[in-house]
């Protein structure tokens, strides 16, 4: 089901099964050849990133609500590890772009499971994406403003925060609560810009969501740039439409993005 990438983009169509996840199925077979890009640092002032598979890596996401929460959830019903993982699915279709899509206290409700305490139990799987450090370094460096736009629940963003950090590197962590939308909603853009005062034109975005950048784009953000590689444990997923990166070596010091 999810695409295998040798190094070349692809036309590609989203589907959502699980929350704040995207999966990738492909609908064309001919590759597009990725074009080379080069950030201007100049001509950037904020630096807005997401969290999950962009600064830090997906695999804990995809492990805890495809394979944990669906054994916990087949344990407590007497269901088998399938029928409980099609009912959980079902249940994430059905908030799909809704605030509640991420809310861990949601959930915890409708499963009948702590999910934030799971979230705790297994924060040992919380990390970096590799180079993520390094780059968020560079950027305080060269004197950016840097923000989290995370789609991620508040009580999420606490154990992951409390895991690895994240936000000693950063000037500021905004979660899509604080907003009122997920990002891939057009009407997450105008108040985001609201509560930060940036400027599109002279922002930068990086998500590995095909949908949050379609949103970003449309509300004007000039500077684009894809997160392909979103999990440790699966290959990179480049976009056509975006500039998509796998390296974040390849945003330092103006070198070539791909």
């Amino acid at each position: 089901m999810l695409d295998r990438i040798t190094g070349v983009s692809t036309n590609t169509t989203a589907l959502v099964f699980v929350p704040g996840i995207r999966y990738t199925l492909l609908v064309t077979p001919y590759p597009l050849p990725l074009t080379p890009h080069v950030v201007d640092w100049n001509e950037i002032d904020d630096v807005l990133l997401d969290m999950d598979g962009t600064l830090l890596d997906r695999h804990f996401d995809n492990f805890f609500f495809e394979e944990e929460l669906p054994r916990r959830f087949a344990s407590m019903h007497g269901l088998s590890f399938e029928g409980s993982r099609d009912q959980l699915m079902a249940m994430y279709r059905s908030v799909e772009g809704e605030l509640a899509w991420t809310d861990l206290d949601y959930w915890t409700e409708r499963v009948g499971i702590d999910v934030v305490a799971m979230t705790k139990e297994l924060d040992h799987m919380i990390g970096f994406l590799s180079g993520a450090e390094e780059f968020l370094q560079h950027l305080r460096q060269l004197g950016k403003r840097v923000t989290i736009v995370t789609n991620a629940h508040e009580s999420g963003v606490a154990v992951k925060v409390a895991k690895t950090g994240l936000d000693r590197h950063v000037d500021r962590i905004v979660n899509a609560f604080e907003v009122g939308y997920l990002k891939m909603r057009p009407e997450y853009w105008p108040n985001c810009q609201q509560l930060l005062g940036f400027d599109p034109a002279r922002s930068l975005f990086m998500d590995d969501d095909e949908g949050c950048l379609v949103a970003a784009k449309q509300f004007g953000v000039a500077h684009l740039i894809h997160s392909a590689k979103s999990s440790s444990q699966l290959p990179p997923i480049p976009l056509a439409q975006f500039v998509s990166v796998t390296d974040f070596s390849l945003l330092l010091n103006g070198r070539p993005a791909f």
